[in-house]
């Protein structure tokens, strides 16, 4: 059986789908698909903490990838997943999430608590189980993803076109 846990960067849709009332709140900060104001202040907080190596035992890292119409380097906070020895980066936004944009038109390349790093985009086929298991560490992606984080794979293969994932390669 397939494992899935936090790693430590140191050495048909559910009930799920409207989800509990604490769920709306984050819905409302990331509404239209996109961080507004309080969720890019708190994206910015986690990243920085991230990036100083603060939180790692829970699985986040500050992502770095350089921005497709800027050029500059564009910094969030991400959660790591584990599954089957390779660790994972998925988008909780979709596919329409401008890190993703970011990352493809980077060719995969970019940076995870300032390490260099190679991102390899997942077949769609392959995602379920990777999806499964990010929400199962990710709590607060529950409220973006609409299947429930106990859902059968099935379920989560029915939403697997709709949010990216990666393999996180050493560069």
């Amino acid at each position: 059986m397939a494992m899935c846990q936090r790693i430590d960067m140191n050495p048909a849709k559910s009930s799920n789908a409207a989800g509990p009332w604490w769920y709306a709140p984050k819905r409302w900060m990331y509404r239209d698909g996109r961080p507004h104001g309080l969720a890019r202040f708190m994206n910015s907080l986690s990243a920085h903490l991230y990036s100083l190596d603060w939180f790692t035992q829970s699985g986040g890292a500050t992502l770095t990838v350089r921005g497709r119409r800027s050029g500059r380097p564009v910094s969030l906070p991400v959660v790591i997943a584990e599954h089957d020895r390779s660790r994972y980066l998925v988008s909780m936004l979709g596919d329409d999430a401008n890190w993703v944009h970011n990352v493809r038109e980077a060719g995969g390349d970019a940076e995870l608590n300032q390490l260099p790093v190679h991102l390899v985009e997942i077949p769609i086929g392959e995602r379920a189980s990777i999806l499964r298991c990010y929400l199962q560490i990710a709590p607060g992606a529950r409220p973006h993803i609409p299947v429930s984080h106990q859902a059968p794979l099935s379920e989560f293969a029915g939403v697997a076109q709709t949010y990216p994932v990666f393999r996180i390669d050493r560069s």
